[in-house]
């Protein structure tokens, strides 16, 4: 099922998609719920990013053609980085370009939304965990990631970690079809078969360092063609099985 996270007159709520309404549910996706029966017409309503995350863990160059592109090796281990919760925003939000950049590309991405407390997953359990899939887009000052060793600022920037339009709950995440277009001219086309360690690599990495949480959110990589944003640039992320994401570039302020 599809899962969306909505705002309407003032109310916060999940509801299910089914076809253009919202079916929307008794409490929240990361436990046990029911469907009130209560439908609103999807275009009444603001979607909102489908999580507020305690965190979101990005996994870098996890696609050889993407390394290469950035002049990079394929690395021996994952390499991990966060994204702060203060970054996310949902579909439809606007993506305010940072002021300390001059040079901000997009990275579409498959992002996995954890369903439950787990720490030291073992491999064959890790479909256990995930509540299910969305499309994100790791913005990154390319600019500032290429001159400060960390990534916090350059991937961690507020807005810089668009999310969304809602979750896909039944879903096969290994071989789908992921695109970035700007303005409508396509950017970026792959496939998640072709990422370097699939999904189930990750969470086992990932969890043997640290606790994940209930609507926490892996980024799984991007494939090659990243490239520039600017000012007024419209940028969308479309995974097979889930939808667009899209968003408008602004200038801060």
């Amino acid at each position: 099922m599809r899962i969306a996270r909505f705002s309407i007159d003032g109310t916060v709520g999940f509801g299910v998609l089914e076809g253009d309404e919202l079916d929307v549910i008794k409490g929240h996706p990361f436990a046990e719920f029911e469907r009130s029966g209560q439908k609103v017409p999807l275009d009444k309503v603001r979607l909102l990013p489908p999580v507020l995350p305690n965190k979101v863990v990005g996994i870098g160059r996890n696609y050889a053609e993407h390394a290469a592109e950035l002049g990079n090796d394929v690395p021996e281990t994952p390499v991990t980085f966060f994204k702060p919760s203060t970054s996310v925003i949902g579909h439809g939000d606007p993506l305010a370009y940072p002021a300390f950049s001059e040079e901000v590309h997009h990275e579409a991405e498959l992002a996995v939304v954890i369903g439950r407390m787990c720490r030291e997953v073992p491999r064959e359990r890790v479909k256990d965990v995930i509540l299910g899939y969305t499309c994100a887009n790791d913005v990154t000052a390319r600019d500032i990631q290429r001159r400060e060793k960390q990534w916090a600022r350059a991937k961690g920037f507020d807005g810089s970690c668009p999310l969304g339009p809602w979750i896909e709950t039944d879903l096969d995440p290994s071989d789908l079809t992921i695109q970035c277009t700007v303005n409508g001219e396509q950017r970026q086309l792959g496939r998640t078969s072709e990422m370097i360690r699939p999904i189930e690599d990750l969470i086992v990495h990932i969890t043997e360092a640290m606790t994940l949480l209930p609507g926490d959110v892996v980024l799984t990589g991007t494939p090659a063609g990243v490239g520039p944003l600017h000012d007024g640039d419209t940028v969308s992320v479309t995974i097979e099985g889930i939808g667009t994401l899209t968003n408008k570039v602004i200038k801060r302020g």
